[in-house]
């Protein structure tokens, strides 16, 4: 399987220019702990960088919080973007967020356009399901043995 067959194709974005305030309510009314900060280029949203629910309370609640509304993305964001290729595999991806520590990638096309995004819960789900699909291959080989008896 490859991270564009994977990815949750619906991805909240925000400017680096807009407040944490405006990231704080697109969280909230989209349930979801992260914002994909995209620079507009010609028409197409190019990744940059993340800005998620720990980085607006750990590094703009805490550290400035009278200026919440003022207070840009940019400010918060987290820095040294992580990104996946569409046609990469998901054990390649797996390792890629291992090795960055990440929860979360954005994927993109082979022009650096957002195409979509991985989360540690879709991760989970996958190799949940690879498991099970081992399981019933087990399962399987059991009963074709007790069928050739």
């Amino acid at each position: 399987m490859t991270a564009g067959e994977l990815c949750n194709r619906t991805v909240y974005i925000i400017r680096a220019d807009e407040s944490v305030l405006e990231a704080a309510r697109l969280m909230k009314k989209h349930h979801v702990g992260c914002l994909v900060v995209v620079e507009e280029r010609e028409g197409d949203r190019i990744p940059i960088a993340l800005v998620t629910d720990r980085d607006l309370v750990v590094k703009g609640l805490t550290e400035s919080p009278a200026d919440f509304e003022t207070t840009t993305v940019s400010q918060v964001m987290s820095e040294g973007l992580t990104k996946a290729r569409e046609s990469e595999r998901m054990y390649d991806v797996r390792k890629k967020m291992r090795a960055h520590g990440v929860r979360r990638i954005p994927v993109v096309d082979a022009e650096n356009r957002l195409q979509g995004i991985i989360t540690f819960d879709d991760m989970v789900e996958w190799m949940a399901q690879e498991l099970t699909d081992l399981a019933q291959l087990v399962s399987r080989e059991q009963e074709r043995e007790s069928e050739s008896v």
